[in-house]
């Protein structure tokens, strides 16, 4: 399947800049003079370039190769959009720790200590505010009256650039939905807004009100599932963000949605993705061709080189007692055992029912499930999920930068939003249904065998929560699973380093929302810090 190109057609810093921005990015652009010319648009092919720079801000963070980023007084690294997703929804939970504390923002957040001037939290919401600062610039620029005015009258092209602009209204709305998850507010700006402008501060409730309004009035301009180019999005990911949102409404808005949510899991189902038949071809180097990704986040070993959220993991997956590199398609040292798992989660696969489960790549050899020196990298358990081999066993074009996408939602989600509906009593959602989707996964899991598949009495919501980790693990999803089913703060679950405890302890219920960046709330006088910060 033919990737979106997004290489050198993401001219952030030349084409997207916006003129200071501070009130939009929260952190001053390199280049702030430059605009999206009328120049540019006589390229071409501009508008989709254009549209390519929006998408491309998801996966890049610069012009100048892995170390570059538009951003200036922010690391490149620390300000990658999928890592920094993955840092604060999973780093944050019982399920990964990184060995090398000494990395700027990483200890305090996997040890449930951070504070806002952690550099992470402050990469990701002027990276997420960089995109609604784009999806407003590229609408700007895009009216009818702009294009009238340009003399452009092609069809075709205003055809194509009718979709684009819905696209970019569902990348806007994608952003806003990670600023009301993770942050429970975010300044509000549109295109309707002067460049320049400090948005007015938009608190949970409004914000969903926005991008359930926003995705419900462009979802008939979109494209059907599976019917755009890869790494397009479609009315299928605009479903995802929808169902996703009614999923935790009672965390964001104090209103039950799970019917909602079933409504939306059936469209999406019903849009024709199927379950990959081997679980670990949704995470090597061609998962592109997958047949059950909704949305992913590209990857390129040469095209998109950047320290993002696969490139991370692959790398960091690599033991420090294995080197195991080779085997993942990277180097074989790797990043010499960065990354291993909390104990709690290794748990998660006790039983002789996961003896065959592929989804439990865990390597253990002599290592010590438990880790007492978080610095002390044999110590805890390793993971072998992605990989940079493609499924025939092919590695990579580079052995740092990995091909491998990162899935930002595929269908086995969607089954297991269903199923969880139903048991928290959506009308809409069918019992025999629920079990049938959670044993699917059980049954490709492992390789077909009905052996693991479980009873209706099984199906509980504990075992919900455990099943999420168990098929979703390290695909930014964890943090938000735990709170809603209120075991993220208190004490009534703890793993190992919450809360900087060695065995796990209570943390406070503030920590359910990250802090608005320092530097935020000095660029826009009109934000508030969160409670208890």
């Amino acid at each position: 399947m033919k990737k979106f190109k997004i290489n050198a057609l993401l001219l952030l810093g030349s084409l997207l800049g916006l003129s200071s921005c501070t009130s939009d990015l929260d952190v001053l652009p390199k280049d702030p003079t430059v605009f999206l010319s009328e120049d540019f648009f006589a390229q071409p092919g501009a508008y989709k370039q254009g549209l390519a720079g929006v998408y491309g801000n998801l996966s890049l963070t610069g012009t100048d190769g892995s170390g570059s980023s538009f951003l200036t007084g922010i690391d490149a690294g620390t300000s990658q959009f999928g890592r920094c997703l993955w840092y604060l929804q999973d780093l944050t939970t019982d399920e990964v720790l990184w060995s090398y504390e000494n990395d700027p923002g990483t200890k305090e957040l996997q040890r449930n200590i951070w504070t806002a001037s952690n550099p992470v939290i402050l990469g990701m919401f002027s990276r997420t505010m960089a995109e609604v600062a784009f999806a407003n610039e590229y609408l700007r620029q895009t009216t009818p009256e702009k294009l009238s005015g340009r003399g452009v009258t092609d069809a075709t092209t205003l055809s194509n650039v009718a979709t684009y602009r819905q696209e970019v209204r569902v990348l806007r709305a994608y952003a806003y939905y990670n600023l009301m998850d993770l942050f429970g507010k975010a300044p509000f700006v549109t295109e309707a807004d002067p460049i320049n402008t400090a948005g007015p501060q938009y608190d949970r409730a409004q914000l969903f009100t926005f991008i359930e309004s926003e995705l419900n009035a462009v979802m008939p301009d979109l494209k059907a599932p599976r019917t755009n180019e890869y790494g397009r999005l479609d009315q299928a990911m605009a479903r995802m963000i929808l169902a996703k949102m009614y999923l935790n409404a009672e965390v964001y808005i104090g209103t039950d949605r799970y019917n909602d949510c079933v409504t939306q899991c059936n469209a999406i189902i019903a849009g024709g993705y199927t379950l990959n038949s081997n679980y670990l071809n949704n995470f090597n180097a061609d998962n592109h061709t997958s047949s059950e990704m909704i949305f992913t986040l590209q990857s390129d070993g040469v095209i998109t080189q950047n320290y993002g959220p696969t490139t991370v993991m692959i790398n960091g997956e690599v033991g420090s007692i294995e080197q195991n590199g080779s085997d993942l398609g990277v180097g074989s040292g790797g990043w010499g055992g960065a990354l291993r798992l909390r104990k709690q989660f290794v748990q998660k696969f006790d039983g002789s029912e996961f003896d065959n489960d592929t989804r439990k790549t865990i390597i253990s050899g002599t290592r010590n499930i438990e880790i007492a020196d978080v610095a002390n990298r044999d110590q805890g358990y390793v993971l072998a999920k992605y990989s940079n081999k493609s499924a025939a066993g092919v590695p990579g074009i580079n052995t740092t930068f990995v091909d491998t996408d990162f899935p930002l939602f595929r269908l086995a989600d969607v089954y297991l939003m269903y199923a969880e509906c139903s048991l928290r009593g959506a009308s809409g959602a069918s019992s025999s249904q629920a079990l049938t989707y959670v044993n699917a996964l059980r049954e490709r899991a492992n390789n077909g065998s009905t052996a693991a598949n479980i009873s209706a009495g099984a199906l509980t919501l504990n075992f919900i929560l455990d099943e999420r980790a168990r098929e979703m693990h390290w695909e930014s999803h964890r943090r938000q699973d735990l709170i809603r089913f209120g075991k993220y703060t208190g004490g009534s679950y703890n793993w190992a380093w919450k809360g900087n405890g060695s065995n796990g302890i209570a943390i406070s219920n503030n920590l359910k929302v990250f802090p608005i960046p320092t530097q935020s709330l000095t660029s826009n006088p009109n934000l508030t810090q969160n409670a208890g910060y």
